[in-house]
């Protein structure tokens, strides 16, 4: 009967405006809709697996990003801040391709990127009734879990039998009510091609993150790599430029308010449909509690990385990990907030649990809101936890050390590696700033015994900073290099692997085991609760939440009115560049020629961002944006701040995704790398 109910509400109508995070195999329930708004393609043009479609041109990037095909020899195009770590690594005092850009003039420039890959999905397909083959309501959760545990692994098995590069997962989806299984091929050659310098990528730092106006040419571009065979191949001199199924065409027509867009990518993570409770936690605790730590972590970095251009480099790609979900949480805490979140779940709850009384869903929220009330006090001292003390490198990399010893794997590649990208002064004085926290707001009992014995015999979290420090081997490149299985007992001696120890004990004996328990149940009971709510809206369409599969989202460009007198259009332009230049922030401190560009005049109105409200999440950043007849228009890359609680709850006046123009990376590749040659292997529609 559940599964009828998630077959039927999928046909519904939408939620409101252009929400909806909607999966491929499953758009031609959309599509009506799609064509309705003037997207003139089909169903089979998204997705299909009897034929070349959209999907064939999308990939996974790396861990967390989404990547385009944009030519049949493998080009793809990215976000900046996607392959930012990539960028950072190939780059040196000498070669500085975070200032100053990089970009290959033939193949033979092209640099690879161990570690690299991109995943192109095969297919997917629903297999619950294959899933849950042999479960029984008499079954307990701990037996519902094996038989889905050995149903997975036969579809996924028989999945990837017999193919190069293919991996298979099984994903549940709407809570456990329903599974999907994925197929993808992962290919494992990806060369860096080109990026622009960060003062165009990485445009606005900090400051604009975010934000709207956006002038950020948040691009860089790869090439897939494969075997001769167009297989997924190791890195080899002997690999070849990789031929995709399908490659997107590139409009050069440009956007207008009210044209259709949809994105397709891979957004991360969202929880549309939790209580008001879940929402209270996160915006009244674990968002402001991270927002304070992470600010504190994000000045320390600031103050060394303005000093030293070496350190600069060091910490770039760390800097703006940190910062990216700091700022996050601020718009996410301020739009849950404007927008009574809070409440309106609360009167939610009030009409559903009178619609539930006396029946199978009687009941449900009130034991959602006991067993939040149970976990809470241990999720908030696993993410003071994990935001104060994993925040110190020097203990994540004896962390990693010795579970390499332990593993008897060398560890020579793993400092070299960590000391690249090292600072002491910064983690001492992160480790000042974490530690004091920790101790001033963790709750007495939440401490670890360790950390209360060692912080009076020290008699400061100052002296006890000078300590470790002076006395762990983990400080010195060399020794760390030089370590072996041998010396295993000598390391797990060292203070910062005590520390590091000591803490790892308390979360997995006294923490991680409740929060496992308690969301265990959490989840179980949401998978009623996901069903409830179907009976409860008929007329409601679900779309499943957001879980790093491919997704489709569609809507329109169109600006917005963040608060009363303020009305933003929504084109970005070249001119709105030349307006933040400041040569004394390094932010704004835009290439020189890119002044004498404008100098020139005729560009003031070139289009560089524009926004449209597409439903995206983390993992949508690269996705492609496309227009009414499937051609590329842009590459997303972020959220307007006001609308940062989409994960949450989505409102359709202010949530906004911000998409690179991609006439702006033309002008970029043409006019400032110079690399024009590149086109000559893109298609273009226009």
């Amino acid at each position: 009967m559940a599964l009828l109910l998630l077959a039927v509400v999928a046909v519904l109508q939408p939620l409101s405006a252009d929400e909806g995070m909607w999966l491929p195999a499953l758009i031609s329930q959309r599509i009506t809709d799609m064509q309705a708004k003037g997207f003139k393609l089909t169903a089979d043009d998204i997705y299909s697996v009897n034929q070349a479609s959209l999907k064939d041109a999308v990939v996974l990037f790396g861990g967390g990003c989404t990547g385009e095909i944009v030519s049949d020899e493998g080009l793809l195009l990215t976000n900046h801040h996607c392959g930012y770590g990539y960028i950072q690594r190939h780059s040196s005092v000498e070669h500085d391709y975070l200032k100053d850009g990089f970009w290959a003039m033939n193949r033979d420039e092209e640099l690879p990127n161990p570690g690299l890959s991109v995943r192109f999905l095969e297919r997917m397909e629903d297999v619950t009734d294959a899933v849950l083959k042999g479960y029984v309501k008499s079954m307990t959760e701990l037996q519902r879990d094996s038989v889905i545990r050995v149903n997975s692994a036969g579809l996924i098995s028989k999945a990837v039998e017999g193919g190069k590069g293919l991996r298979a997962t099984v994903e549940a989806l709407y809570y456990g009510n329903q599974y999907f299984l994925f197929v993808y091929k992962i290919y494992r050659d990806v060369r860096l091609v080109g990026a622009p310098p960060s003062s165009i990528g990485k445009f606005g730092g900090d400051t604009d993150n975010w934000m709207w106006p956006r002038h950020t040419g948040d691009f860089s571009i790869f090439r897939v790599y494969a075997g001769k065979d167009n297989e997924p191949a190791d890195y080899s001199e002997d690999n070849v430029p990789f031929r995709p199924k399908r490659s997107f065409k590139i409009s050069r027509a440009g956007v207008k308010t009210g044209d259709f867009t949809f994105v397709y990518g891979c957004p991360g993570s969202t929880k549309e449909y939790v209580t008001s409770d879940e929402v209270r936690y996160v915006s009244e605790i674990s968002d402001p509690q991270k927002i304070d730590l992470r600010t504190k972590r994000l000045d320390i970095q600031k103050k060394y990385m303005s000093r030293d251009q070496a350190v600069r480099i060091q910490y770039s790609s760390k800097n703006a990990s940190v910062s990216n979900a700091w700022k996050k949480w601020q718009g996410e805490v301020k739009g849950i907030k404007k927008m009574h979140t809070v409440a309106a779940k609360e009167d939610f709850e009030a009409r559903f649990k009178q619609w539930a009384k006396g029946g199978e869903y009687d009941g449900l929220v009130e034991k959602l809101g006991g067993l939040y009330e149970r976990r809470d006090p241990f999720y908030h001292a696993y993410e003071y936890y994990s935001e104060t003390i994993r925040a110190v490198e020097l203990l994540q990399l004896a962390s990693s050390v010795e579970r390499s010893l332990i593993e008897k794997r060398p560890v020579k590649g793993l400092a070299e590696s960590f000391f690249k990208d090292y600072y002491q002064p910064i983690d001492e004085e992160t480790f000042l700033a974490m530690f004091d926290a920790f101790d001033k707001n963790m709750d007495q009992g939440f401490k670890p015994a360790y950390f209360r014995d060692e912080l009076a015999r020290h008699g400061s979290v100052q002296a006890w900073k000078d300590y470790l420090f002076a006395n762990s081997i983990f400080t010195d490149k060399d020794k760390v290099a030089s370590l072996t299985p041998e010396d295993l007992d000598k390391v797990a001696a060292d203070p910062a692997c005590e520390l590091s120890d000591a803490f790892t004990a308390w979360y997995a004996e006294l923490i991680s085991p409740v929060i496992t328990e308690v969301n265990s149940e959490i989840r179980l009971a949401y998978r009623d609760y996901m069903r409830a709510q179907m009976a409860f809206e008929p007329e409601k369409a679900f779309y499943p939440d957001a879980n790093l599969t491919l997704r489709v989202a569609y809507g329109q460009v169109a600006g917005y009115c963040p608060a009363d007198g303020m009305e933003y259009a929504p084109v970005s332009t070249l001119k709105g560049i030349i307006e933040k230049d400041n040569p004394d922030i390094f932010d704004y401190d835009i290439p020189q020629t890119l002044r004498d560009l404008y100098a020139q005049g005729g560009y003031e109105d070139q289009p560089v961002c524009f926004l449209a409200t597409n439903h995206t999440s983390g993992g949508n950043s690269g996705s492609p944006v496309i227009n009414a007849d499937g051609n590329l228009i842009g590459i997303n890359f972020d959220r307007v701040w006001e609308g940062t609680m989409s994960d949450i709850v989505y409102d359709p006046e202010v949530c906004r995704n911000i998409s690179l123009d991609i006439r702006y990376l033309l002008f970029v590749v043409d006019k400032i790398g110079h690399a024009s040659y590149l086109f000559d292997e893109m298609n273009f529609a226009d």
